[in-house]
């Protein structure tokens, strides 16, 4: 078939297609590609297809595996979903961000060479951060800018690292690389900038609350779990993934806890999430990788119906602050009881989703001897119940009275609930539709007496521990607070030391031009005029000096490459 027949190629000429289309065209647009999208997935077979030689590179833009597969299935399923929790929009400018964003993911997710990979990475920084301007507040452009400079980041570091794999390797493949050189370790650390990684996780705290309501369904679902993907692909068995995911998992629960705005909550829960699916990574067996790409289906199914029913009550009401909500369960059923079938599905309960993808994940890091990152796990899983699984719905629904009486969710976005609700239930009790898909043959069961003893001991134990809070006043049930996270070091210091560093620069600079000056008097008379502030040879002093120090970088640059 021909390369343009690709799925990615079908969202991106959808997407140039949207500008020509009336409002309502472009709806059924956005809710009918990813259906045609996912047909010619399901036409092709597995291998190599959609081939191109290019500049003497052979670019693969099809590899489909058992890995890409469930991959491709689950962003084709959420690409639907979006678009139709989306159809009230009438914004081209969304419509278009969409398609291109998702078309990105699937074409990353299909990419059988680094360089096609580089090109769909590029794509869903660029698309997706229209999602965040599209609000059309300076704040949202401020956040949005902010958001495309790390994810152009996390492509340069992943170009620099791909030319420097094909320098010291001559080959392009996307295929298991390890930290074994300077090339891998750039890509590595460009997979963990998507990833969302500790200290490196900040973007998407502050980008996905301030996209639009329908951007933040979209973003939830593709940028992380894409760097999941590739880390799956290419670092599967890499230890110290093991112990990064295990920090991801524990760190984000106090911020959540104390957050306000419960839009942020799910995102510091979106991080904690995908710790879980990089210690499964780190773990690199089959067991793990199988809950990698479990977790991940999972987790964008019922992080997707979270942020939907937050989403479905921000559009009602004007606030997701928890301080702002309370008993609207009274005028919005339908979305109350999604948001609590998400949260239960997050939170692990047995027979929801969440159960069947993370006890893979929880067993093998125990059957490996990994006893400290189960742990670690076990107290994170309690952690997502107290900020997820309770917080959530009880500050939304429940709690105080707000006395708001917001009409219910429209009728498209109970629809889109609704599906992604049932899905979340089906996949608890039937896990065999889900573990079909895995990438590697598995005949594990989930719903043995040890797994379910231990699940329900930790959630009654949270559960309990949440109600002590409350009943103590320790928790309080309007919470105003502002996070400070790590990017305050940046964000903060940065700006109170450059005024430092400019002044320092601006000193050099005129002791430059005095030495200049002195250097040029003590030559004798004949040459005072030209010792001048403004003569051509004070300037030329000090622009031969600051090209001296910049030839000296560059060459210290150049000898570490080469160390």
């Amino acid at each position: 078939m021909s390369t343009l027949i690709a799925p990615p190629f079908i969202y991106l000429f959808a997407a140039l297609l949207c500008p020509l289309l009336g409002p309502r065209w472009r709806a059924l647009l956005l809710l009918g590609t990813p259906i045609v999208g996912l047909a010619v997935i399901l036409s092709f077979g597995m291998g190599n297809h959609a081939v191109v030689s290019v500049l003497g590179f052979d670019l693969t833009f099809l590899r489909i595996d058992k890995l890409s597969f469930i991959f491709s299935i689950i962003f084709s399923i959420a690409a639907f979903l979006s678009g139709l929790y989306a159809w009230h929009v009438r914004d081209t400018v969304q419509q278009i961000a969409t398609l291109a964003y998702a078309g990105s993911a699937i074409g990353g997710v299909f990419a059988g060479d680094l360089i096609t990979l580089f090109l769909w990475w590029e794509g869903t920084a660029v698309a997706s951060v229209f999602l965040i301007w599209a609000r059309r507040t300076p704040a949202a452009y401020s956040t949005g800018m902010r958001y495309l400079i790390v994810q152009v980041l996390s492509g340069v570091l992943l170009l620099a690292g791909l030319l420097v794999h094909y320098h010291d390797t001559g080959s392009i493949a996307f295929e298991h690389l390890g930290l074994v050189s300077t090339g891998t370790f750039l890509i590595f650390l460009s997979f963990g900038i998507k990833c969302a990684f500790p200290l490196m996780h900040n973007w998407l705290q502050d980008a996905y609350p301030a996209a639009t309501i329908t951007g933040t369904v979209v973003l939830s679902a593709f940028t992380t779990k894409m760097a999941v993907y590739a880390l799956a692909r290419g670092y599967a068995g890499t230890e110290v993934l093991i112990y990064i995911g295990a920090i991801m998992t524990l760190f984000p629960i106090f911020f959540a806890e104390i957050e306000n705005d419960l839009r942020r909550v799910l995102a510091y829960s979106l991080n904690n999430q995908l710790g879980f699916m990089v210690v499964g990574v780190g773990i690199g067996t089959e067991l793990s990788l199988n809950g990698t790409a479990a977790h991940a289906f999972c987790h964008i199914l019922y992080k997707s119906l979270l942020f939907m029913s937050v989403g479905a009550v921000l559009y009602r009401t004007g606030t997701s602050k928890a301080s702002e909500l309370g008993g609207l369960y009274k005028s919005m059923p339908v979305t109350m009881v999604c948001c609590l079938i998400g949260a239960a599905s997050i939170s692990a309960f047995p027979l929801f989703s969440g159960f069947v993808s993370k006890s893979l994940i929880l067993d093998a890091s125990a059957s490996n001897g990994y006893y400290l990152v189960w742990l670690a796990l076990l107290i994170a899983s309690a952690g997502v119940l107290s900020h997820s699984g309770i917080k959530i719905p009880y500050f939304t629904f429940f709690a105080h009275d707000s006395g708001k009486r917001p009409a219910e969710a429209p009728i498209h976005m109970r629809i889109a609930m609704i599906i992604t609700a049932t899905a979340c239930v089906v996949i608890g009790v039937f896990p065999g539709l889900l573990y079909s898909l895995l990438p590697f043959e598995t005949d594990y069961q989930p719903y043995t007496f040890d797994h379910v003893l231990v699940q329900m001991q930790l959630l009654i134990f949270a559960l309990l521990a949440f109600l002590f809070l409350m009943k103590t006043g320790v928790h309080p049930p309007e919470v105003r607070a502002t996070n400070i996270d790590s990017d305050v070091i940046y964000r903060k210091a940065i700006p109170s030391i450059l005024p430092v560093l400019v002044s320092g620069i601006v000193a050099l600079n005129a002791s430059s031009r005095r030495l200049a000056m002195s250097a040029v008097s003590a030559m004798g008379d004949s040459l005072e005029k030209v010792a001048k502030p403004s003569s051509p040879l004070a300037r030329g002093w000090s622009v031969a000096s600051m090209m001296f120090v910049v030839v000296l970088l560059m060459v210290a640059v150049f000898v570490a490459n080469l160390l």
